[in-house]
């Protein structure tokens, strides 16, 4: 788990940007011209790694900033959009992503499905956000007390009993839960499971070759995340040893 910031100061508003803006506006200039007055995107992986660990510090430490942009704000994005990361994180109602990262419009590219699992269109989402975005960083996010994982450790006659779309979900699931360890306390052991879940769709993630060459070549990096709904903090998984499903 990252570590707890409280002293972290909130991340500026950049009052001047919003000024830029204004007199750009102001002057009548184009939505290219505004577009260009965004500042400049991450410039590595371990650059928007970074910025979200600290979004994430200033969320759980009772820090966060809120940025939702104001309407200025807003225009400048209108041209275009430059996300620095995707995310694929589960539908659970609890997982607001951009709130959870301390993140504003045009941040994060957001794919959410439950239990967070790789398939063909999510995939394909990904696969636009790593070709026509250039965003710098991939993040699968599990989180706590997840259902879909939860529906996959139930014996094999209780899933059969799931309409049939949700039963193929949750089919996804089952082979990275499907050898867990003994765990006697019920938390931990979801945890575990959760937590693997998240490995095996990383894996999973890294085998598909656009994404497999776009790590390749230095653009993003693929890691995991787990977010604990109570503290709202999330763990990074980002070294090789912690993303081995």
């Amino acid at each position: 788990m990252n570590d707890p910031a409280s002293d972290l100061p909130p991340a500026p508003l950049a009052p001047d940007l919003e000024r830029r803006i204004l007199n750009a506006i102001r002057r009548g200039a184009s939505m290219q011209d505004i577009a260009e007055l965004r500042p400049g995107r991450m410039a590595s992986p371990e650059d928007a790694i970074q910025a979200l660990q600290e979004g994430n510090a200033r969320f759980f430490s009772g820090q966060a900033t809120r940025p939702e942009a104001d309407a200025n704000q807003r225009r400048a994005q209108i041209m275009e959009q430059s996300p620095f990361a995707a995310v694929l994180a589960c539908s659970d109602s609890r997982v607001p992503v951009e709130i959870v990262f301390d993140q504003g419009l045009g941040d994060l590219f957001v794919v959410r499905v439950a239990g967070n699992v790789v398939a063909e269109t999510g995939l394909g989402t990904l696969e636009y956000a790593t070709e026509h975005l250039d965003v710098r960083l991939v993040v699968v996010m599990g989180h706590e007390g997840c259902g879909a994982v939860a529906a996959a450790l139930l014996p094999e006659e209780q899933v059969a009993r799931e309409p049939e779309n949700l039963r193929r979900l949750i089919e996804r699931i089952q082979p990275c839960v499907r050898d867990m360890p003994p765990i006697r306390d019920k938390k931990a052991r979801m945890r575990e499971a959760v937590l693997n879940n998240v490995r095996c769709q990383v894996a999973s993630l890294r085998e598909q070759p656009v994404i497999q060459a776009a790590e390749a070549r230095g653009q993003i990096r693929v890691i995991g995340a787990f977010y604990e709904i109570g503290s709202g903090a999330v763990d990074f998984l980002i070294e090789e040893e912690d993303l081995r499903p």
